[in-house]
């Protein structure tokens, strides 16, 4: 049993001709015809007498088809809550995010839904990578901002931002002498990293570019603490573009450029495939948006308003 079988079963009850009816719905009368008869052999039933001309509805027909009027109903109702549900801008929202992202886009986030969207009340934790996939997976929060890619067929990932990497020198450091970087040789120097706690990474464990990404050995930490570390004890550590707007000027002429290939990273938007609430999606889009400087929109989503 289909809605649509409802449908024509009702336009013949309403057009008493099987011709009018398949016309009024858009289709041929031996495809509404074949239809209902389907119908009627699902139920076991005869929904109407085809012997009299205009056709008559059975007695079983017309409890049948009130019935069907009332699913009609419902199935619209259903069909705007979710309409609604889509463009519902208040309520709660549940978003998980890494922590190399938090400084930039927190705050910002707050500030956009307090001026523009009072009623949406946020709630953002710090989480590892997989710990968002995991509770995007068991819809224990809304949505999830991190790196791309994200390999799974449940989630969607919508691209926000990207940016590059520089590795930062203090100055007291001999390695401050060295104005650009070969990521192929970081491996060469003492660089910080946290990873399964702060520690300076063995020179044999990023022998291949591939082995490690950057949330891999950064384990969601805050960069101003491997800056503090590698200031204390020497060393460089790695520093998202993102980020430079928080150092002060001084730690600023500490930075280098990483080449051949530049280090980049897109951070992305990841949600349900299932997930409906269409325009509050659109919102978050937006208020991180405004947190990131125009320029590194590049290659990313450009739409004002996406639609799922």
């Amino acid at each position: 049993m289909t809605l649509q079988q409802l449908e024509y079963v009702i336009a013949v009850d309403e057009y008493r001709y099987f011709v009018k009816a398949a016309e009024a719905c858009g289709v041929t009368q031996s495809t509404l015809s074949l239809m209902i008869r389907k119908l009627e052999e699902e139920l076991d039933i005869t929904l109407f007498d085809r012997d009299t001309h205009p056709v008559e509805v059975t007695e079983m027909g017309r409890k049948v088809i009130d019935e069907a009027k009332l699913v009609l109903y419902h199935s619209r109702q259903l069909v705007e809550l979710t309409r609604s549900e889509k463009m519902l801008a208040s309520g709660e929202l549940h978003i998980g995010l890494i922590s190399t992202v938090a400084p930039m886009l927190i705050p910002g986030i707050f500030k956009y839904l307090k001026e523009f969207y009072p009623n949406i009340k946020l709630q953002i934790q710090e989480m590892r990578s997989a710990t968002i996939i995991d509770q995007l997976k068991k819809a224990e929060i809304d949505m999830g901002i991190m790196m791309l890619p994200v390999v799974d067929k449940e989630l969607l990932e919508l691209p926000l931002y990207h940016e590059c990497f520089f590795a930062y020198v203090p100055s007291n450091d001999p390695l401050a002498s060295i104005k650009t970087f070969q990521r192929g040789e970081l491996r060469n120097y003492p660089l910080w990293v946290m990873r399964d706690g702060v520690k300076l990474l063995e020179k044999n464990a990023i022998a291949s570019d591939v082995k490690y990404t950057y949330e891999e050995m950064y384990e969601g930490s805050r960069v101003g603490i491997l800056i503090q570390i590698a200031n204390e004890n020497g060393g460089i550590t790695i520093v998202p573009e993102t980020h430079i707007k928080f150092l002060s000027d001084e730690m600023k002429q500490g930075l280098r450029s990483i080449i051949n290939p530049v280090p980049t990273r897109v951070i992305s938007l990841v949600i349900r495939k299932d997930y409906i609430h269409e325009k509050m999606m659109n919102i978050i889009v937006k208020a991180v948006k405004t947190c990131i400087p125009s320029e590194l929109h590049e290659h990313t989503i450009k739409s004002d308003y996406i639609k799922i």
